[in-house]
């Protein structure tokens, strides 16, 4: 097994941001790659407050800070994404990332591993045509990737285990607790806590209470955030998007069902944080 010098990030949003920040700090050589210059540079400026915010909490020195920002490479050039290790972490929709692992597959050896970060596609259908498919697996990191803890490895059919393992003890000297999971529909932790959404917004759909007196009931009972005030932090979106995928893998079991409220949501742009408002408003 090959060892990883280098990590390339694809998709620079939150998450990917986040999982290069994760590399960076664990030492590792990280190109942050994705189409749209804007978005690199604004992942830029979140990537300095964020380490910024450590080094003001002490966890870090300014030192560190400099060296952590100077192993991470911006690039706008798919082209230029050749790693040992390719994480991607873009739309959720299969033929989108099929496509990018065949173009990365073209200009990487054979050796390198390719990722995807998906909440809930299969890792059998991203690999299915993509070459030697046995180095095609899940790596999935939870939003803020430099935060939350947990990660889930998931091996598609034709993964190859000391692959799927060598990734876990990677992923775990980054300081974060790997579960090894089966390639079934929203895994282990998207599959657990799809409830936790759903049934929350089917309360609200039938008017029995309003979004922020479910949160706080929820929180009331143990629970860090409320189903809302999650959606609103994960992207509504984002969170509407794996539920539409887990419904449709589990051939539109109704106790999957996406909401209308959550539809509207997406189709009036209101994600959540991101844009300012969703479940709530921001400023």
């Amino acid at each position: 097994m090959q060892h990883i010098h280098t990590i390339g990030i694809a998709g620079a949003g939150i998450m990917g941001a986040g999982i290069a920040q994760v590399s960076a700090q664990a030492g590792y050589n990280t190109l942050l790659f994705d189409v749209n210059q804007y978005v690199l540079e604004k992942a830029k400026m979140g990537l300095h407050k964020s380490l910024s915010n450590l080094v003001q909490k002490g966890k870090i020195t300014e030192q560190q800070l400099t060296d952590i920002l100077q192993r991470i490479t911006f690039i706008a050039d798919v082209q230029l994404l050749k790693a040992d290790l390719i994480i991607e972490a873009i739309i959720e929709r299969l033929d989108i990332k099929q496509q990018l692992f065949q173009q990365l597959a073209e200009i990487n050896e054979p050796t390198t591993i390719l990722a995807t970060n998906t909440s809930s596609i299969p890792v059998t259908q991203v690999a299915a045509k993509i070459p030697h498919p046995q180095r095609v697996l899940g790596i999935h990191f939870f939003n803020p990737a430099p935060v939350m803890k947990l990660v889930e490895i998931i091996s598609g059919v034709e993964t190859d285990p000391l692959i799927a393992q060598h990734c876990k003890s990677l992923i775990e000297k980054m300081g974060k607790v790997c579960v090894m999971a089966a390639d079934a529909p929203g895994f282990i932790v998207n599959r657990v806590a799809r409830h936790y959404y759903v049934e929350s917004l089917k309360i609200a759909e039938e008017n029995i209470a309003n979004f922020e007196t479910i949160d706080s009931l929820l929180e009331s009972s143990g629970f860090k955030m409320g189903a809302f005030k999650l959606m609103d932090l994960i992207g509504v979106d984002t969170n509407f998007s794996v539920t539409s995928s887990i419904y449709n893998l589990f051939h539109q079991n109704g106790k999957f069902r996406p909401s209308r409220i959550q539809q509207q949501k997406v189709d009036a742009g209101h994600f959540g944080r991101k844009t300012g408002k969703g479940f709530y408003e921001y400023e």
